[in-house]
């Protein structure tokens, strides 16, 4: 490119210092500017955004969520030039995305990436790009600076499909959290088991992520925090209007929401105080002694589900009434696993899995903490005879 053009890159985070100080090493005029204040060396910087994009032939905006697009587009609109390109590089929702396609019409491009800090540094993200042929002709030079140029038909769609990989992502952080905590419970070497883990499906992000995954993880500045993959999923969620275990699973960390976002997989699975009324009920069974139910439930606990066809509503009374101080003559051939549990604060769900005889069970457990202690509430069941 023989004749930088001037590019206003808002937004200087992680991503956005990244991005503006790769494209001014690639010899375009980089302006940033940060509602933080915080700035890089790299690049000039204004205290005013307006300011920035008065010259600016390509406005970039590299910014957390789509309040902050709408906000930041609404105080600069009328700086821009006509001729001015926005270049969208943030992840917000598809319904976020398509009002400011309308709004700014064929010379919005949304283009959201993939890929972390690093990938920006390197110029090795994938950029799915949104825009009018001609917008995107004259924001490629700059796109592809910072890595390949993937179209997509319009603006919805691209945030969409960006919330997906990240969804992926999410995915691939709680599958590895599990891995680990299984390890820490069989006592396994964090290092032995990150050296495993890495010859698997997990080897890519594992490698990547060992500095913070370690048993004494290395002070490193995040590359994609907790907080940001936690907000991307709850938009997709309620994008999608769909169940996404990942949304709870990340919002639920308990970890700074600007730890990285490997950091929530090393989170210790639950404490013994939430398994131990499921523990208790699992007693009560193997022992057929009702006391166990009375220690697992709330007094005013209700037991429900399809019994020989009819629904049935036991409180906890009648269902220790099944109960008669004997285990079943073939305990020993029965089991029961504790198959997962989610705890919200004071609230908690888990699932059970029993084989008694020839039927299985499944027993789905609403469970509270209450006078330092946590209890079951409900139970519904499922039986497969």
């Amino acid at each position: 490119m023989t004749a930088p053009h001037t590019i206003a890159v808002l937004g200087l985070g992680r991503m956005g210092a990244a991005i503006a100080t790769r494209l001014a090493e690639h010899h375009w005029d980089v302006v940033g500017w940060t509602r933080s204040g915080h700035t890089t060396g790299a690049v000039e910087a204004t205290g005013d955004p307006k300011d920035a994009v008065a010259k600016a032939d390509i406005v970039l905006l590299a910014l957390f969520d789509g309040p902050a697009c709408q906000q930041v587009v609404d105080h600069v609109r009328d700086s821009l030039r006509t001729d001015t390109i926005v270049l969208n590089t943030s992840t917000i929702a598809p319904a976020e995305a398509s009002t400011l396609a309308r709004q700014l019409g064929q010379s919005y491009v949304h283009a959201p990436l993939l890929g972390s800090a690093p990938a920006a540094a390197a110029g090795t993200l994938q950029i799915l790009a949104a825009a009018d042929q001609v917008a995107l002709d004259r924001a490629r030079p700059a796109l592809e600076a910072l890595g390949t140029v993937r179209r997509i038909d319009d603006a919805a769609t691209a945030a969409a499909l960006k919330l997906i990989a990240n969804n992926s992502l999410a995915g691939a952080v709680l599958a590895l959290r599990d891995s680990l905590r299984q390890a820490d419970a069989l006592g396994l070497p964090r290092a032995q088991v990150l050296d495993v883990l890495e010859l698997g499906q997990l080897g890519g992000l594992v490698a990547r992520k060992r500095t913070f995954l370690a048993d004494e993880p290395t002070a490193v500045r995040a590359e994609f925090t907790i907080g940001a993959l936690a907000k991307d999923m709850a938009l997709l969620a309620a994008a999608s209007n769909t169940p996404l275990r990942s949304a709870a699973g990340l919002a639920d960390t308990p970890s700074a929401h600007e730890a990285d976002i490997a950091v929530a997989a090393t989170v210790p699975a639950v404490e013994d105080a939430v398994l131990e009324p499921l523990r208790a009920y699992i007693r009560g069974h193997t022992t057929g002694d009702a006391s166990h139910f009375r220690d697992a439930f709330l007094p005013t606990a209700h037991i429900e589900g399809i019994r020989n066809g009819a629904f049935v509503s036991w409180c906890l009374d009648e269902y220790c009434a099944l109960f008669h101080g004997q285990p079943a003559p073939d305990e020993p051939t029965r089991s029961r696993r504790i198959d997962a549990i989610d705890v919200h604060g004071t609230v908690a769900t888990a699932t059970m899995t029993l084989w008694h005889g020839a039927d299985t069970f499944t027993d789905i457990f609403l469970l509270v903490h209450d006078d330092g202690r946590w209890r079951i509430a409900n139970k519904a069941y499922h039986r497969n005879a």
